[in-house]
């Protein structure tokens, strides 16, 4: 029996295929096909095998059996080295084959389109996975493409000999990754579907988007990835208007700005980050207000910051960014004369996210590497427990508990837990400052007034540091200010910070077997005190 080079060729993605198969024909090829991707071949004049001609059964149920064949895997798999092999192809009079062209079922845009589950099941490729996988193992005989990117190089290779072993074991890995995302997809779809969080094995799939020049320092190479999913609001989504490419630290850093803005919902509200920790917040009536105020609240830290805007920005807004320097400004829209003003720094990098204030999916975990294994939680969602607003407003419940020691103390539960309730301008400061604590690095204090923050203290080992830190960088503008602290007091030494510094109100979890001491120290200086629940750790 004499082997004829025959490839297999079937496609969801036809781009590309018809004159990759001319290619092939012109190197003396055989092309089989199947369904679909035979009509468009010799719709485009080739000659066709059927699939059915190789495998002497007929394509059945709708499709779902065409290519499950011996005729066919036997063709794949056949070690050409191997006399036992080819003796055994002689006798059963199977062909060899010697490419493979196959991507799969369209998975992941029958989920995007918002298919139902039938369709979506339908829409798992069975043939094509199986195809592509022996081929793969059988890779030092069988050449397999899944990416209509290979084509110029395998018709290349062919005219010049033969596809060499080097491209071949690299399809081969192209296959193995190609189906390891399909099966992503199609598992942690079908878990969403059940409602399981986190299963007993999970598999990620992303994308890469962008190698960079280095990583989080010149000496480390990096790589961005996207989400096989593109989430809205998210760096994934941007459309780039203006300057070079983004950096590592850039998106590290824009995307502790966008956490922040999200919270603001469709306030006017400007966000200003260094390092991927707010340095100035502000909200007003307009962006342009918003801006200033964020400005203001730290003039030197915004210097080579990063922008995250939930409105669009004006002309009077990019005049004002334009006097300093600014890494990037994010938001869902410029007005051309702002664009004009903003593209006349060659340095900054201008990103329209048009669905900038989009929550995050449930379907999105906040995952954290850790060497030799992956931290993976639910985004930190909650603001205040239970998003009880009576916390501001009535006396927290307070029981008297025996400690291990034997010592008697008060506990205090959520609610307001001083003498003096906040004022409603201070219950606008707590909310303002709790939101923008919950997106500052452990141990985090935030003070702030009127839609702005007047000092930020972030990422210090012991909180009373962190507290100073943010009554130092507001200076005069501590006073009337209000306080935010991510976790509990453990001593009544922040307490005292306030005092001196002439704070009016803290907000805070509370928890702490020391919330008597700084109830007291705040009662004695008339500060207002309430306990949220929730703390807000962000490491």
């Amino acid at each position: 029996m004499i082997m004829k080079k025959r490839a297999l060729v079937s496609v969801s993605d036809k781009s590309g295929v018809v004159e990759f198969c001319n290619g092939l024909v012109e190197n003396g090829f055989e092309i089989i096909s199947t369904g679909g991707t035979a009509k468009a071949l010799e719709k485009a004049g080739l000659k066709v095998i059927g699939i059915s001609e190789i495998t002497g059964f007929p394509e059945c149920l709708d499709g779902r059996v065409k290519t499950l064949h011996p005729n066919v895997h036997a063709g794949l798999l056949a070690m050409r080295s191997n006399p036992e092999h080819m003796a055994q192809l002689e006798k059963l009079n199977i062909n060899t084959i010697d490419i493979v062209c196959v991507n799969l079922y369209p998975f992941k845009a029958t989920i995007e389109k918002g298919a139902d589950f039938a369709e979506c099941i339908e829409n798992i490729d069975i043939g094509g996975p199986t195809m592509i996988r022996a081929a793969a193992k059988n890779y030092q005989d069988v050449a397999v493409i899944v990416d209509p990117a290979d084509y110029g190089k395998v018709l290349g290779e062919l005219k010049a000999g033969g596809v060499t072993l080097e491209t071949k074991r690299y399809l081969q890995y192209k296959v193995f990754a190609h189906t390891a995302v399909y099966d992503s997809l199609i598992s942690n779809y079908l878990a969403a579907q059940l409602g399981i969080t986190f299963p007993d094995e999970v598999t990620f799939a992303y994308k890469k988007s962008q190698d960079m020049r280095y990583g989080e320092n010149p000496q480390q190479q990096a790589v961005f990835y996207n989400e096989e999913f593109i989430r809205k609001g998210s760096l994934s989504s941007a459309e780039q208007l203006w300057g070079k490419e983004l950096s590592y630290n850039n998106i590290n850093d824009a995307n502790g700005a966008l956490e922040l803005l999200k919270e603001f919902g469709s306030t006017p509200a400007v966000v200003a980050c260094k390092h991927a920790n707010p340095c100035g917040v502000g909200t007003g009536e307009s962006i342009h207000e918003a801006y200033m105020r964020a400005y203001n609240s730290d003039p030197v830290s915004v210097f080579g910051g990063i922008l995250a805007i939930n409105g669009t920005v004006d002309e009077a807004t990019a005049a004002e960014i334009n006097k300093i320097f600014i890494e990037i400004v994010m938001a869902p829209g410029y007005t051309d004369g702002a664009l004009e003003i903003l593209k006349s720094k060659k340095n900054i990098r201008l990103l329209k996210i048009a669905d900038i204030s989009a929550r995050r999916e449930k379907t999105a975990f906040d995952m954290k590497k850790v060497y030799g294994g992956l931290l993976v939680q639910q985004y930190d969602e909650s603001l205040i427990r239970g998003e009880d607003m009576g916390l501001f407003t009535e006396k927290a419940p307070v029981e008297e508990v025996v400690t291990s020691t034997g010592k008697k103390r008060l506990a205090y539960g959520c609610g307001v837990v001083t003498d003096r309730a906040p004022t409603a301008e201070e219950i606008d400061a707590m909310l303002f400052n709790w939101k923008v604590v919950k997106h500052t690095k452990s141990n985090a204090i935030v003070i702030g007034k009127q839609g702005r923050t007047t000092g930020i203290g972030m990422g210090q080992t012991n909180r009373i540091w962190a507290a100073q830190q943010a009554i130092a960088h507001a200076g005069a503008e501590a006073k009337g200010s209000v306080m935010a602290s991510d976790a509990f007091f453990p001593f009544p030494d922040c307490v005292e910070e306030c005092v001196k510094a002439g704070i009016t109100a803290i907000i805070q979890p509370g928890g702490s077997i020391q919330d008597e001491a700084s109830v007291k120290a705040c009662n004695a200086a008339g500060i207002a005190m309430v306990f949220v629940g929730d703390r807000h750790f962000k490491h």
